[in-house]
């Protein structure tokens, strides 16, 4: 790992309007995330854990670009954030797939998005369909496909277009147990092959443990950084026992006391 700076996230707060409840016509003002700082570096796997309301979504919406910071920036490579871009790409819970396409053609969308010309397509799309092991369901619609599937292509198509940074917004939290896992092990190795950037949400502490290199934990709302967790696990995908081994048990006592300490008593982690 590289120890160039990749994204700084400088003093960010957000604050939205909202409806009073208790008043018709009247809005009170939300704070979602307040004065939060944070640097990733060039090529790093970092994970954000926080109680809901805590503002987690809200600040991958901030570094997508798709809205825009009250107070505050965020720079990628020394350069403030406009607004959304093809150096970034985004993975939500729910696959976002376009039905009517095939596997590959949600890939090569993709694809076209960059300005790939049309005849490299099929080749980069069996690229992209072999790195996350779905050479086999090319011609498959997305509702053929399993939901660890789904989420398989939702990823290759944010690759797709070989964007600096990947965002993830819980991306398994909608997926059984075993599908989950074995895609953590699959990210892991996809994220070894390509070495991007990557910013992963969860609710999940065992989750933030095994992807991140560091986890950030952030306070109840509005929510800014508690603490930076480094998370100095070797050789993950080697370690079929990873959760026994003693380093990861003390790493996930340590998240798991942040998180439970009394600011978040009542929070909804």
């Amino acid at each position: 790992m590289t120890s160039a700076e990749k994204i700084s996230f400088e003093r960010i707060t957000k604050t939205f309007s909202v409806r009073d409840p208790k008043k018709k016509g009247a809005f009170n003002e939300f704070t979602a995330v307040k004065d939060l700082s944070f640097k990733v570096r060039e090529s790093e796997f970092i994970t954000l854990v926080g109680p809901s309301g805590c503002g987690k979504s809200t600040l991958l919406d901030l570094l997508g670009g798709l809205t825009t910071a009250t107070r505050g920036r965020i720079l990628i490579d020394g350069k403030e954030i406009k607004g959304p871009g093809l150096d970034r790409g985004i993975v939500f819970q729910q696959y976002a797939l376009f039905p009517w396409k095939t596997a590959r053609g949600n890939i090569e969308f993709g694809l076209e998005a960059k300005g790939i010309p049309k005849r490299e397509w099929k080749e980069k799309a069996n690229e992209y369909l072999n790195l996350v092991g779905l050479q086999n369901f090319a011609d498959r619609y997305p509702h053929e496909l399993s939901g660890g599937m789904k989420q398989r292509i939702a990823i290759a198509r944010s690759l797709a277009f070989n964007p600096d940074v990947l965002l993830m917004d819980e991306p398994f939290a909608a997926l059984d147990a075993q599908t989950r896992e074995t895609l953590q092990s699959e990210l892991l190795r996809i994220w070894e092959k390509t070495k991007k950037t990557i910013i992963f949400i969860t609710h999940s502490i065992d989750e933030a443990i095994y992807l991140g290199e560091r986890v950030v934990v952030l306070t109840a709302g509005p929510g800014t950084v508690k603490q930076i967790v480094n998370v100095p696990l070797k050789s993950r995908l080697e370690d079929a026992d990873l959760r026994s081994n003693p380093e990861y048990v003390k790493i996930r006592r340590e998240v798991w006391s942040l998180l439970h300490e009394p600011e978040y008593l009542g929070a909804n982690i």
